[in-house]
């Protein structure tokens, strides 16, 4: 008798608290990420590229190992260049807009390159998270130079991610954002670049 109340208990107990779990975590994923303020963030040292600056050359590898130019990769298309992390929670939502960005504008010509900072040792879980999530972008990992810096994060002058440089066709930066960035911004700058 006693074990059956218990367990009638506990059935009713779980009826009731299985559903507000999910509705929380229903409510959790529809709120709105608020993305960083104040435009791309600065770090003592490293100042951001600003809109019509030429972009830095650089030669890393991608997930697969093979090295990309992006002066070979970009000629004479314009390149969103993504600044991410596996770590960074607003990149996790980005990522998706990215995705159907690179979708939309690659038969326009429009080259997507998605820079990792966790480096060469977190190879294989980023290329398991690319793969999970279903990217057909490149991925590319940063990597530390002799003095200790980021071959590309440092020369962009990255902060922080997510950060996004969209590169017209002469090479110069015509978008610069920190943290998140609302899909019709994106998609307005990434129409604009095709344009010319």
């Amino acid at each position: 008798m006693i074990m059956r109340f218990f367990c009638r208990s506990m059935v009713l107990a779980l009826s009731i608290v299985m559903p507000l779990q999910i509705v929380d975590r229903a409510i959790a994923q529809e709120k709105p990420m608020t993305p960083l303020s104040g435009g791309v963030p600065v770090i003592d040292g490293i100042k951001p590229l600003e809109t019509g600056a030429s972009a830095p050359d650089f030669t890393i590898r991608d997930t697969e190992g093979v090295p990309v130019h992006f002066a070979m990769e970009m000629t004479k298309k314009p390149t969103l260049l993504v600044f991410w992390s596996i770590f960074c929670e607003p990149c996790r939502f980005e990522m998706p807009v990215i995705q159907k960005m690179h979708d939309k504008h690659r038969d326009a010509g429009l080259s997507v390159l998605a820079v990792a900072l966790d480096g060469e040792p977190l190879k294989n879980t980023i290329l398991g998270f690319v793969r999970q999530e279903g990217y057909t972008f490149r991925v590319l990992i940063d990597e530390l130079d002799e003095k200790g810096m980021f071959k590309v994060a440092d020369p962009y002058g990255v902060g922080g991610t997510p950060t996004i440089y969209l590169v017209d066709r002469a090479g110069k930066v015509a978008f610069a954002k920190g943290g998140r960035v609302r899909e019709e911004e994106l998609e307005k700058a990434i129409q604009s670049v095709l344009k010319k």
